[in-house]
């Protein structure tokens, strides 16, 4: 498995998630997986890590370049090998992406750099795999490697299954870039790489993995339509059903209300008081008026388009005014978005919290101490945070799009777990919260019903990871002609 981040050792997002879990489940499900992951300069070097002696050696056009190899395991059961290759002139920078001004510069070179040491690693540990499994843009030039440099002697049988978590998000770069990979020249014209003038590293991969996944099946279906493909629409409805949408499972030891050790007390769905005690300790945390009858609203997200907290943020005041909910937010972002959040929370200070910035463990506890969650975002692949806040017994409204759709069933369905809305508008969210505030009010026994259903639904990788399976068998039959 190839990837640019793996949780919990480096993590700028939900892709970190999938990594650093999913292997985890593919192990105990008897597969052999490795990860391979650019050593960050944010990341710190462990006792228990070894540096593996052997020089990696990278072909690159401009000669070959020489790494470090790291070594260290994720282990959970079944242990898992992690790979952390060492470049310092590429990867020793903090920020994965991104600095203080924006995309690193190089980010062409560091990640076809990247794309091709993974490979070579393979060599060097003496571990050909049937299939290699990569993520997102950084990665979109091994399936083309696989197809081009990478296609005879041991790799002749070796497929490639690409998983798209953000389609926005596709790696253009200058086509100068082509030389220092040494790739053919002809894969930018007619191989899927060129794109406007540019290399699309995302579309490049599409058209050469064997298979191809992202994080829902709502979200496989968006992304072939103008509207969610991004420009990338016909490419995808031309894999046809080489692209399936698995939906992402949890981490259920991390997030686990029974044992998680960043909340005050713990609580589970045979016992929820605790969860009332979380939620009296947030209220004072946030200098919110300390009161069980009142529902608690919360929002845990970065402030960007995407997200639609502007939907929120438009009509915050409205909901103060109300007197019958208290909101908390943890962001940031946008800074309007952060201004309004900021400003409600100074003139409404018994009812509405703010922290802008984040705190992993303060995420952990407005999850857990809140009696409803808000992400009423624009487009969202799968989404974490609804299923992280139904595994706490907190109930999430949710706009109908992506992996939204896929774990909310909305109230008056069978095993209800939650609001959806359908139109990114103001007032539609405002309905749902006002909907859900009456419940609250006149139905406890339904909230109640809501919560154990969130609870008890089905959130484990285990079954992401037996659908993952079934792909990657069907990607070593298209690569071996099966």
């Amino acid at each position: 498995m190839v990837a640019p981040e793996v949780a919990p050792f480096v993590k700028e997002g939900g892709l970190a998630d999938v990594v650093g879990a999913l292997p985890k489940a593919l192990a105990a499900a008897g597969h052999d997986v490795r990860i391979v992951c650019p050593r960050h300069g944010s990341l710190t070097i462990e006792e228990n890590w070894a540096r593996r002696p052997e020089i990696l050696y990278v072909p690159t056009g401009d000669g070959t370049q020489f790494a470090s190899l790291w070594e260290t395991e994720i282990n959970h059961g079944a242990k898992v090998p992690l790979y952390f290759i060492e470049y310092g002139e590429y990867f020793s920078r903090g920020e994965i992406y991104h600095g203080p001004w924006g995309a690193h510069g190089d980010n062409d070179r560091r990640f076809a750099f990247f794309a091709r040491a993974a490979l070579e690693t393979c060599h060097l540990l003496d571990w050909i795999p049937d299939v290699v499994h990569c993520h997102d843009w950084t990665t979109g030039l091994v399936p083309i490697y696989l197809n081009t440099l990478y296609n005879s002697g041991p790799w002749q049988g070796t497929s490639s299954v690409y998983t798209i978590h953000n389609l926005e998000h596709q790696g253009n770069f200058s086509p100068e870039v082509l030389n220092y990979t040494q790739l053919p020249s002809w894969v930018y014209q007619e191989a899927g790489l060129e794109s406007l003038g540019r290399m699309n590293w995302m579309k490049g991969a599409i058209y050469h993995a064997n298979k191809i996944t992202t994080v829902s099946p709502t979200y496989s279906f968006e992304i072939r339509s103008p509207s969610g493909g991004f420009g990338l629409d016909h490419a995808l409805r031309f894999k046809g059903a080489d692209l399936v949408g698995i939906l992402n499972g949890i981490d259920l030891d991390a997030w686990n209300p029974a044992t998680d050790p960043q909340l005050p007390e713990n609580y589970s769905v045979e016992n929820l008081a605790g969860k009332d005690r979380v939620k009296a300790d947030l209220q004072r945390e946030f200098g919110l008026e300390v009161n069980p009858h009142i529902p608690l609203f919360g929002v845990v997200s970065r402030l960007f388009h995407q997200k639609g907290l502007d939907l929120l943020a438009s009509v915050v005041e409205r909901i103060a005014d109300s007197g019958r909910m208290q909101l908390v937010v943890l962001g940031s972002g946008e800074q309007w978005q952060e201004d309004s959040f900021s400003q409600a929370a100074w003139r409404h200070p018994n009812c509405v919290g703010t922290y802008i910035g984040f705190s992993e463990a303060l995420a952990h506890r407005i999850i857990a101490g809140s009696d409803f969650f808000i992400m009423p975002s624009r487009f969202e692949p799968c989404g974490l945070g609804q299923q992280y806040a139904m595994r706490y017994g907190t109930i999430p409204v949710v706009r109908r799009t992506g992996g939204l759709a896929d774990t909310v069933i909305p109230v008056g369905q069978e095993n209800s777990n939650g609001f959806l809305f359908d139109d990114p508008h103001p007032h539609d969210l405002l309905g749902r919260i006002f909907e859900a505030i009456t419940l609250w009010e006149h139905a406890p026994d339904e909230v109640h019903r809501l919560r154990i259903n969130g609870m008890t639904r089905d959130a484990s990788w285990d079954r992401s990871a037996a659908e993952y399976s079934q792909v990657y068998e069907w990607a070593v039959a298209a690569r071996r002609g099966g």
